[in-house]
């Protein structure tokens, strides 16, 4: 899946939820996953966006690679207070590790932008730094996604059902 369908459809998933009737502290932490994520795919558009500028080899170019890669580390540090928020709300769960792309970008993203803000520093005045992120291309999406209706509540999560189970297991005494 695209970066930017990515971002597409956590946009469309955080418009959503505000919807549904979500109890017991599960909306909060689902809301709190989705900005987790979309903070984590801002950081990894920013950060191709970054590189793809860097190729150019005008002076503005440069700045607007250095300003992205700038937004890309900010990001991905928002991503992470993020994913702490999330795991510290009710119910509380761990932190898990990092593995695929986002430990791939989680090292890369520092590494690269000190070293960009560094060379453009030594290349270039500090004014034609860029203080803003450029804005990202707006990609056509090229895929669609699927509609997708979720399935019924089985009846056995009617809590009264399972009350009455549990009352009616009960032995007499």
């Amino acid at each position: 899946m695209s970066i930017g369908m990515t971002l597409f459809v956590i946009l469309q998933a955080q418009d959503n939820i505000m919807n549904l009737p979500l109890t017991n502290g599960w909306g909060e932490k689902h809301r709190l996953f989705l900005k987790w994520k979309y903070m984590e795919a801002k950081a990894a558009a920013y950060y191709y966006h970054g590189l793809i500028l860097d190729e150019g080899n005008t002076e503005k170019s440069h700045g607007m690679a250095v300003a992205a890669l700038q937004a890309a580390d900010e990001y991905l540090k928002e991503s992470k207070k993020a994913c702490e928020a999330f795991n510290s709300s009710v119910p509380v769960s761990r932190n898990p590790p990092l593995w695929g792309t986002m430990k791939y970008l989680s090292e890369k993203i520092p590494k690269d932008t000190s070293s960009k803000v560094q060379i453009n520093r030594d290349l270039y005045s500090q004014e034609k730094i860029m203080e803003r992120a450029p804005t990202l291309p707006d990609f056509a999406l090229a895929l669609k996604p699927d509609e997708y209706q979720l399935p019924l509540v089985d009846a056995s999560w009617n809590k009264e059902e399972i009350n009455d189970q549990f009352t009616s297991n009960k032995p007499e005494v």
